[in-house]
């Protein structure tokens, strides 16, 4: 990079930044304005004083202690079950030769490929058919699903474990699925770690599945309880901007917290041993 065009470099990132913090602040100042001051000062404008109410009906209007509960129950259960279908996937296409290999993968391809509206219809019918509408088992079942990018990154590990530890088993008389329990899955935890925090991070900011299969207000995530906020005839702003920053704290948290895991992880897979 020549000396001349840093300056310009340097004026676009600060441009990209002003540009990400504003809305940033606009809900921090809001967060903290009662609803007479919201309305007589401006957006950008810091608060007088810090009040505190909103957050306390964030919590109460909002019943954000319930969409805690729930959004747990999701992280848990689907990020578990999501995390042993992947491996165990890549497992069987990395170790195993057969007819279907190359037309599995083609499904995978096309599942990315196809935009996922499309396809919205039949997956609610079958959801309604199997009776999981408006339960926490029809995201738990979405969620759960693999997709091609952890495919591809659980594939990567899997080529860096040397086919010979799975032999050795063999002849101690191992089962595959002892080799897999034993063996592989523990050597694929970085990886599993890596996909398991940014699964985390997606159901959380994931707002389309909870509203759509789970309309019942106890049945509220952190990410449909905002909803509350938002009337047909008006909207709460002041309030609105607390329950945001109550539902995006987990997840700034979480992302600070484990981002240097999540680009080892995703470079170490990218790498082939």
């Amino acid at each position: 990079m020549g000396w001349k065009a840093k300056p310009f470099y340097y004026l676009l990132f600060a441009l990209i930044t002003v540009i990400v913090l504003i809305p940033m602040a606009l809900v921090v100042f809001a967060a903290f304005k009662p609803t007479a001051e919201l309305s007589a000062s401006s957006p950008l404008a810091l608060p007088k004083s810090l009040y505190f109410g909103n957050l306390e009906a964030a919590f109460v209007k909002g019943n954000i202690l319930t969409g805690f509960r729930n959004t747990a129950v999701l992280i848990a259960v689907s990020v578990g079950a999501n995390m042993v279908l992947g491996t165990m996937t890549a497992y069987i296409l990395n170790r195993f030769d057969f007819r279907f290999r190359k037309l599995i993968f083609a499904m995978f391809t096309v599942a990315m490929i196809v935009p996922y509206y499309t396809t919205e219809v039949a997956r609610f019918q079958i959801i309604k058919g199997l009776g999981l509408y408006d339960t926490l088992m029809a995201p738990i079942l979405i969620y759960a699903g693999t997709d091609l990018l952890q495919i591809f990154i659980f594939l990567q590990f899997m080529e860096k474990i040397s086919v010979q530890l799975d032999e050795s088993a063999m002849m101690d008389g191992a089962s595959y699925f002892r080799i897999f329990r034993s063996i592989t899955f523990p050597l694929m935890l970085p990886a599993a770690a890596t996909l398991a925090i940014i699964k985390v991070v997606e159901i959380m900011n994931d707002m389309y599945i909870p509203f759509l299969y789970m309309p019942d207000k106890d049945l509220h995530t952190l990410s449909t309880a905002l909803m509350t906020f938002v009337g047909e005839r008006a909207t709460f702003w002041n309030e609105l901007s607390a329950a945001i920053l109550i539902v995006m704290l987990p997840a700034v948290l979480i992302y600070l917290f484990f981002q240097r895991y999540v680009f080892a992880g995703l470079m170490d897979g990218a790498v082939k041993g």
